[in-house]
């Protein structure tokens, strides 16, 4: 098994900035992939930013790509996601997921884990 927990979250002017934070843990060892996803209220969760989880390759929405910036601290275990320019609708929760197998890395069915989401909210 593995959990993870977002920590993060919070009200937010237009133009700002936000980091969220995935601590994993757990038998990580096992994990390929970790992603961010988000859910407004009323809307399909839908995929934001990827990475792997030993190398370097990130994969991001069209509508974050230039904006938000997905990291890792391997010594923590822990996946950040770096949010500039926030705009309204980004207001979401957002989830932390992680993938134990090479699959399609933008649909939220390819991951085996989740975290319990932390709140977004960009205020205008």
């Amino acid at each position: 098994q593995v959990q993870l927990v977002e920590s993060g979250g919070g009200l937010v002017q237009a133009g700002g900035s936000q980091r969220l934070s995935c601590a994993a843990s757990g038998r990580t060892f096992s994990m390929y992939r970790i992603g961010w996803f988000r859910q407004a209220p009323g809307k399909e969760r839908e995929f934001v930013a990827a990475r792997s989880w030993i190398g370097a390759t990130t994969y991001y929405a069209d509508s974050v790509k230039g904006r938000f910036t997905i990291s890792k601290d391997g010594a923590k275990a822990t996946v950040y996601l770096q949010m500039n320019t926030l705009k309204p609708e980004d207001t979401a929760v957002y989830y932390c997921a992680a993938s134990t197998g090479r699959l399609r890395v933008d649909v939220k069915e390819s991951y085996n884990y989740w975290g319990q989401g932390t709140q977004v909210t960009v205020s205008s």
